[in-house]
Order: structure tokens, then sequence, then C-alpha cells
């Protein structure tokens, strides 16, 4: 069993929410295990410098997007849930015919019914699910949102997003995908960050504020051109002042 602490919020019903990742005991050491999202960051962002010298000049401050504090909040948001076990994947016919293979000893993919996605603008591409082989555990009032990993190389396919309440439901939950590739065989290796978890209360996720489309009045007008400014005027504004404290 893998667990993770999130600091809550002073007034959070739960100090310090747990999330359990539990897998078969047999599988423990052999499948990819799962890690926050702000410890599996890509490679090319590791490198990437904050700021690129070869492009600094009087009109371009060579900032790259290591010093985006929202793509970064984004990337690092919850924990990754990698593949369990190198899968191949070989997409025909535009994504028409897609067949999966691979040497586990466990099911990695298989597929859902055609009908499922009648009317979907790719139904004429097979339904299919990765198989995950651990099985996710949240405090009473948290549920669980699944992404295909944010601000990540994409992969040959497009996960389907869901949301489960994994406080109730404590069983393995597999992941829907639609092969989006070039034709040809994919080889999508043991680790590849498949899903992205993001933990969240229900209660507040409920919260549905009035939608009222207006024009700005003179006072918020004004905040906006401020905060415009501020951020054109010294770099790193939003971290420092606007961005709440991680």
């Amino acid at each position: 069993m893998l667990s993770f602490l999130r600091k809550g919020e002073p007034d959070s019903e739960v100090a310090d929410p747990v999330i359990s990742f539990i897998c078969a005991p047999e599988d423990k050491g052999v499948i990819a295990e799962p890690v926050p999202a702000k410890a599996s960051l890509p490679d090319w962002f590791r490198r990437l410098p904050a700021i690129d010298g070869a492009s600094v000049s009087a009109t371009n401050n060579g900032l790259t997007v290591k010093r985006c504090m929202p793509f970064l909040d984004a990337m690092t948001l919850g924990f990754i849930l990698p593949l369990a076990a190198t899968t191949r994947l070989e997409i025909r016919d535009g994504g028409k015919t897609v067949e999966a293979g691979w040497e586990f000893d466990k099911v990695m993919v298989s597929n859902h019914g055609s009908h499922q996605i009648a009317g979907h603008p790719m139904a004429d591409r097979p339904p299919m699910k990765f198989h995950n082989y651990w099985t996710i555990m949240t405090p009473p009032g948290w549920s669980c949102l699944f992404v295909a990993p944010l601000n990540r190389p994409v992969l040959p396919v497009e996960i389907i997003a869901g949301v489960v309440d994994t406080d109730n439901y404590h069983a393995l939950i597999n992941f829907p995908f639609l092969a989006t590739g070039d034709d040809g065989v994919h080889i999508l290796e043991k680790g590849t960050p498949l899903v992205q978890v993001i933990p969240f209360k229900r209660a507040d996720a409920a919260l549905t504020p009035s939608l009222t489309p207006r024009a700005e009045d003179h006072e918020e007008s004004a905040t906006r051109e401020r905060i415009r400014r501020n951020t054109l005027a010294s770099e790193g504004w939003y971290r420092k002042f606007a961005r709440a404290r991680r």
C-alpha cells in the first residue's frame, strides 16, 4: 500500500487527508507505482531553463514556460498513475482498427462495446480501456477526477476523463480510451504516465455560484488593469502576490 498525505486547509473536515493506492501482494514491486505529480516532471521540463539566454534581448525577456505558474500548477496537481506494464498498440485504418498486445501475465487492454459511444465524434474508433491494478481509497467525502496527464506529451490515445467516488468504491478502476495516434505500432513502456489523479472534496465541487454575465464596473475595470500592468512591470508578480501558497 502506498499512502500520500495532502496538507488540508484550516477548516478542512480532515486536517491531513490520506489517499491510499493498494495493489495485490504479488503485484507490489512488479507493476509501476503511482507518484505525486510534482515528483514526476517530464525530462524535457526538468532540462528547460527558466530563462533562455539566447533569446534575451531588449524586446524579449527570454522567459520560458518553466516560469509559468498556471502551467506548473496544472502539471503538478494530484498524482500520476502510470501504465502497469509495457503494452503495444497497433493502429490501422486511421484508428478504426486497433490491436493490443503485451507479455505481462495480467490483462492490460480490453474493449468496450461501440454502441456505448454512438454519436461521439470519434465513434468510428473502437472504445477500449487500460486495466489498472491499483485500488484507490480516499477519506469520506472525497472523490477523484481522472484525466490525461496535464501538460505532458500526448499519448497515441485519448484518455476519457471520469470522476469516481473513491471513498466508497474500493475496487479497481479501468481507464477508457480511443486510439488517436498515427497508423503503426506504438510501444507504451511500463511506467508511462497514463492518468492524472486529482482528489477533491465533493462538497467543495458541488458549490454552484450563480452565473451572471455582465459588464464590469469602474472598480473592477481598475483592478483588472492594475493587475495587468503589475504583471508587465516586474517578472513573477503573479507568483509573488496572486498565487495562493502551496
